[in-house]
């Protein structure tokens, strides 16, 4: 019966991320560096808020959006982090999680044949929504601005067919994020043209020496912008994202939300509720832990003679395969794998403008990166 089936569902691969954790989960001795997971636990206050949901009997549906005080939450959160104003009536949806809000999203503006322009390398989950939704991926090749996604560069990928562009900042897998005067640029090129932008900031609490800034504060009409509660707040098992967006565009996303999943989890909803009203800084600490490591790791790829962009958000570092090893990224992180004992994510995992590259993340203890990239040591000195 396989012959039935979509054929684009048939063509799209398993996350090349997932493939590769799956390949090497069973080596023994493995240190893994592989997952964007938070290894810090949920706050305890949330946590006891969802408990207390399941007391309450908080567990039959809520509106199709979310439940109004957690829209209302999250439109005070928005506001108070990052400027931005949303009508918790009309302008604000509670998803499950933010993978099914940048679905819906895509879903509800594409269709057969619309271009969706997006920077390579980037995070794996983006083409295959786009193909399922009938649209086409279009890579800009960042790769060589610094993993920066500009203007010009956006530019010169633009045609009639173009519905949106994607941008996905603070990046996985770089750690770059755009400062205020790029995103300006951006907005300028895009603004009264017939394209949406999709902000995916999920990472948006996860920054270093400069505060986030979203685009929707200068393109709020065409931007639809996605957030959520795994990263900020270590919430990725509670599935909570946020889909933000201007009511005419968000009452459409709505009916495909609603037939799509009718709502998110009440009790992460309650859940997510008291994160973001009373947890707005529960990031602060978790991300000082982040800086640390990430300084701690620069250093020592420096040390190593490594090519890496600095991140300035998210938990990742995207580092360049030294010259001398002349294997594909694949091949180069199996046999880092098999005989270094540390797993990282190959760059190809993250389009074909990831070739030659591999992405740590250090979001584990410090005791597990100084293993890791102690090993990553050793194996490089190996094969110089």
């Amino acid at each position: 019966m396989e012959h039935l089936l979509n054929q684009t569902v048939k063509n799209i691969e398993i996350s090349g991320i997932r493939k590769f954790f799956n390949m090497v989960n069973d080596f023994d001795d493995l240190v893994s560096l592989t997952i964007g997971q938070p290894d810090f636990h949920t706050p305890l206050h949330i946590k006891e808020a969802g408990e207390s949901a399941i007391q309450e009997n908080f567990t039959s549906y809520t509106h199709n959006a979310g439940y109004f005080s957690l829209r209302e939450a999250a439109c005070d959160f928005v506001k108070e982090k990052y400027g931005l104003t949303y009508d918790p009536n009309s302008e604000v949806i509670v998803t499950v999680g933010a993978s099914q809000a940048l679905d819906i999203a895509l879903r509800t503006i594409l269709s057969k044949g619309d271009e969706v322009i997006i920077p390579g390398p980037v995070y794996p989950g983006y083409e295959p929504l786009i193909r399922l939704s009938g649209g086409v991926p279009v890579y800009t090749d960042i790769s060589k601005n610094k993993f920066r996604m500009s203007a010009k560069l956006i530019n010169e990928q633009i045609t009639e067919k173009t519905k949106c562009i994607i941008l996905p900042y603070p990046s996985n897998p770089t750690g770059v994020s755009l400062s205020k005067e790029e995103l300006l640029e951006i907005s300028e090129l895009i603004k009264g043209k017939e394209i949406f932008i999709l902000a995916d900031e999920i990472y948006s609490e996860i920054v270093y020496e400069q505060n986030h800034v979203s685009i929707a504060k200068f393109l709020r009409e065409q931007t639809i912008l996605i957030n959520g509660l795994s990263k900020s707040h270590a919430m990725t098992g509670w599935r909570i994202g946020l889909l933000f967006a201007p009511s005419i565009i968000a009452r459409h996303i709505l009916k495909v939300h609603q037939y799509n999943v009718s709502c998110a989890s009440s009790i992460s909803q309650k859940a997510a509720h008291e994160a973001l009203a009373n947890g707005k800084y529960d990031a602060v600490a978790m991300t000082d832990e982040y800086k640390e490591r990430r300084d701690y790791v620069y250093e020592r790829l420096m040390n190593m003679g490594l090519e890496t962009v600095l991140p300035e958000g998210a938990f990742y570092f995207f580092v360049k395969i030294p010259e001398t090893i002349k294997e594909s990224s694949f091949d180069f992180a199996v046999k880092l794998a098999k005989e270094g004992k540390l797993a990282v994510v190959p760059g190809s995992a993250f389009s074909k403008y990831g070739e030659g590259f591999f992405r740590i993340s250090y979001a584990c203890a410090m005791e597990t990166l100084k293993d890791g990239l102690d090993r990553l040591q050793r194996f490089l000195e190996l094969h110089e």
